[in-house]
């Protein structure tokens, strides 16, 4: 009795043991914020993966971990791309949408490297440097922009792009990365897209080529029409062919990447999922080798849980709060902020007012998506908010300031300076029509603001507030029906900004920023 009641507790303690150590494993997505287009390599026991932040600047950014879940940006590849009107916001011009797509990111030879391609330019970067967190990096760049592509670096030295959709192409690189080799052109692989079926509405794309134990292993996105974002795989014994392909993955849209290894022996692919207005989140899938062939999933079925440490609360590496003080004059953003378009940097500061950003208007602009300085972070999910306190004693007559959700419908709620009168209000550009929602007098000169957004089951939706004294908040014009779209194609971002309608010149500062998952 004694001995089936001891076998008993070991069975119950053993059982508590299992369930804690799944609620405290990993869990997808693993990051649950706009990090698309996702290229990873490991070094040693370090990982380090880029990304897509398109019309963002400073781009291109390179995320770091140990883990292969808990990440933190360490580095972009440039502050400024080229200087021109798309990028810098002016004239009228933008680049919404486009900028720069789907790095590749990849090491040898002691160099890291990572190439992308602008619609905006008509160019292919490729960035290079010894030191992937700190720099400098060289840059090489050759039209045109090769769409999608993938960079590999063979054993026998020969460097190739492959890229496109559908019909994919191949090219060799010169050593010195300077630009191709005239006449290596030709097709790589006919049609990409016929593992996945013939009824095609977005053919194979995303290259990203890897090798394996001798093999090569090609991983493409398609996506059948009524169907899902799907993962196509192809194989072959050489660069030249013949490849074979197959589906690898077909769930939830989990789709588009490439694989992973630990440095005890797992294999994960990396993939990302179009989750709604919060953007294209990634996740971990399990992978196992059988006959030759990646497998991934678990059963064919992307995990909820994985077998990797859990994440560390607030998603702290990817976005952050900022309390705007820096050591003496020290003038550098954590790098968890981006401007929305290049910056002008002499119309921003966080040394003219010890503990504050300052943005200062240069310029009048009628139309917030052309309005230059606004500062973004990621939003995240499955709910989250951002609030903001403001000092707009600085504000000029046809200003207007304050806290925005960034995306071709946006939603902001700041102080506007009409009429010589102050007041609160909440913008909702709901339709094309951008709409003043609700309007308050303001008589001081500090107003706290919030915005609060829930995207969980792909609710998508977004609320404002205001306060006089931080404590009391009241909820303030419509609620925001959040809404990805593709000019914009990024998931809604928080957005700091101020700008003029009448007379440059105002400023106005900025407290603090919160972020928080509540």
């Amino acid at each position: 009795m004694r001995k089936r009641f001891c076998i008993f507790l070991l069975a119950i303690v053993a059982y508590s043991c299992a369930t804690f150590a799944q609620t405290g494993s990993a869990k997808n997505p693993v990051i649950y914020a706009d990090v698309p287009d996702m290229s990873m390599i490991r070094v040693g026991d370090t990982y380090y993966m880029s990304s897509t932040t398109m019309h963002m600047a400073p781009g291109v950014p390179i995320m770091k971990s140990k883990d292969l879940v808990n990440w933190e940006i360490v580095n972009y590849c440039y502050d400024v791309l080229e200087d021109m009107d798309e990028l810098n916001l002016t004239n009228g011009k933008s680049t919404y949408g486009r900028g720069t797509w789907a790095s590749c990111i990849r090491y040898h030879n002691n160099m890291y490297y990572v190439t992308t391609f602008a619609q905006t330019t008509g160019k292919t970067y490729i960035f290079s440097t010894k030191d992937i967190e700190k720099g400098p990096w060289k840059v090489n760049t050759f039209k045109p922009a090769y769409h999608d592509h993938t960079v590999f670096f063979d054993d026998d030295g020969r460097i190739y792009m492959i890229w496109g959709g559908g019909k994919l192409h191949i090219v060799e690189l010169k050593e010195d990365l300077s630009g191709i080799k005239e006449g290596t052109e030709r097709v790589f692989i006919e049609n990409a897209s016929a593992p996945s079926g013939d009824n095609i509405g977005l053919p194979a794309e995303g290259s990203q080529l890897f090798k394996v134990n001798g093999k090569y292993y090609l991983f493409n996105i398609t996506w059948p029409k009524g169907g899902m974002r799907t993962v196509v795989i192809h194989r072959s014994d050489s660069m030249d062919g013949p490849w074979e392909g197959r589906v690898a993955l077909q769930d939830k849209g989990v789709a588009q990447g490439g694989l992973i290894d630990t440095p005890d022996g797992k294999w994960f692919a990396y993939l990302f999922r179009d989750n709604g207005s919060v953007g294209r989140i990634p996740y971990l899938v399990p992978m196992k080798w059988e006959d030759g062939w990646p497998v991934i999933g678990i059963d064919g079925k992307v995990p909820e849980t994985l077998e990797l440490p859990a994440g560390k609360g607030l998603i702290s590496g990817i976005v952050a709060s900022d309390e705007f003080t820096r050591k003496k004059k020290e003038a550098a953003l954590p790098l968890v902020w981006q401007w929305n378009h290049q910056p002008d940097n002499s119309l921003w500061s966080v040394s003219e007012r010890k503990g504050y950003l300052r943005l200062k208007t240069g310029r009048v602009d009628n139309d917030f998506l052309l309005a230059r300085n606004t500062l973004t972070q990621r939003t995240i999910g499955p709910v989250c908010s951002g609030i903001t306190s403001i000092d707009v004693s600085g504000m000029k007559e046809g200003d207007f300031a304050g806290l925005a959700l960034l995306q071709k419908k946006y939603g902001l709620v700041g102080v506007k300076f009409e009429s010589g009168v102050k007041k609160v209000v909440m913008v909702s550009a709901q339709t094309d029509k951008p709409e003043e929602v609700e309007s308050l007098p303001l008589n001081q000169n500090t107003v706290f603001l919030k915005a609060e957004c829930d995207f969980t089951d792909m609710k998508d939706k977004a609320d404002f507030y205001y306060s006089l004294d931080g404590k009391k908040w009241m909820k303030i014009g419509s609620q925001l029906k959040m809404a990805y779209t593709l000019p914009h194609f990024m998931g809604y971002r928080f957005g700091l900004f101020n700008y003029a309608t009448e007379t440059p010149g105002g400023y106005v500062d900025f407290d603090y920023f919160r972020i928080s998952d509540k």
